[in-house]
């Protein structure tokens, strides 16, 4: 028998609330969150059943294109997407403005038996490591990669690349993350030995960088703190770049060797500085896919990511110039962040 009739519901209320906005991990279009409240009331407006469903909106932007205007774009879509509220007005422009700049990724896997499979993004080239990599990695071998982890440096290269290989390809990913154990390694690894060696570091980041470039696995990436780890290893990074200079400046200063040995002083720091500047790529692109979540973003700005970001502008690496005037563009949406900018650029200037 039920407990109420249709006569004792006098008043059925419905209530949509809107949630999170992500961005389509495939699509340029947004993914609006949102929860549907039924509640049905007697004639005292008691509370007689109530229930609560989730779901979501998919707005495809076929209009966004390199010179899409996103100020306008952002407004339009809160103007005709009601479950977007007035006040999300700028974090849409910065979705927006990511879904601008984001190379296409495709899903399906490219790669082929005999060559090197296409990375997420055709602006990051594939790092360069010591190890030359004349096998073809298998998923059923992953933890014997990560075994590899544990041994001397060379085979923690190799272990890695092996590793790396496999997430390049995006059908991987889903496999590669029910591997905690792989994970929990690269995570130790990538912690407490990152400065054994560039290469072993720049492998590391770069798996990592193949699950920030989906938005669903932001959280395992976060779950490893390894966005923190990445700011703590670019923040050394840029001061080992300063004593090179240093040392560079010395060296021409003395006068006391001739040109030849002179070349091979800068020969051998202009291997160091590309090393080097490729992890910073690598870092800095999984940054920017994950300030994507704009509460990640201000974690990174209070760790001084601006700082970061306009010290790497003295590089001559026009591929790592690129991806920081991007990222910059993106941060500074925020006044607060514009300020930060000038601050900063007046300091390198002093």
């Amino acid at each position: 028998m039920a407990l109420y009739s249709a006569e004792d519901a006098k008043f059925l209320k419905r209530r949509i609330r809107g949630g999170q906005i992500d961005v389509h991990p495939t699509e340029k279009a947004l993914i609006v969150n949102y929860s549907i409240e039924a509640t049905v009331l007697d004639e005292y407006q008691n509370t007689m059943i109530g229930d609560k469903k989730d779901a979501q909106k998919i707005i495809r932007l076929k209009s966004l294109g390199p010179t899409t205007d996103i100020r306008a774009l952002a407004k339009e879509v809160v103007n005709r997407c009601k479950l977007i509220h007035p006040s999300k007005t700028g974090e849409v422009e910065q979705l927006l403005f990511y879904l601008q700049n984001r190379r296409d990724t495709n899903l399906t896997s490219e790669s082929t038996a005999s060559g090197p499979q296409k990375p997420l993004s055709d602006e990051l080239e594939q790092p360069s490591i010591d190890t030359q990599i004349n096998e073809t990695a298998s998923l059923n071998d992953i933890e014997d990669y990560a075994e590899m982890l544990y041994e001397d440096v060379p085979d923690k290269i190799k272990g890695s690349a092996l590793i790396l290989q496999l997430a390049r390809n995006p059908d991987n990913l889903s496999e590669i993350i029910q591997k905690e154990s792989v994970l929990n390694v690269l995570t130790r690894v990538y912690r407490e030995d990152w400065n054994q060696s560039i290469e072993l570091t720049t492998n590391i980041v770069y798996i990592f960088f193949c699950f920030s470039s989906f938005t669903d696995f932001h959280p395992l990436v976060s779950q490893h703190r390894i966005g923190a780890q990445t700011m703590t290893i670019i923040d050394a990074e840029m001061k080992k770049y300063d004593q090179w200079m240093d040392e560079i400046n010395r060296e021409q200063k003395k006068k006391q060797r001739d040109a030849r040995a002179n070349v091979t002083v800068d020969n051998k720091y202009k291997i160091l500085i590309r090393k080097q500047e490729q992890f910073l790529r690598v870092a800095f692109y999984l940054l920017l896919n994950l300030a994507e979540d704009l509460k990640v973003e201000l974690k990174m700005r209070n760790k001084t990511i601006i700082n970061q970001l306009i010290h790497a502008l003295d590089r001559d690496n026009n591929d790592l110039l690129i991806l920081v005037v991007s990222f910059l563009k993106k941060l500074s949406v925020f006044v607060e962040n514009k300020n930060d900018m000038l601050l900063r650029t007046y300091c390198e200037n002093e």
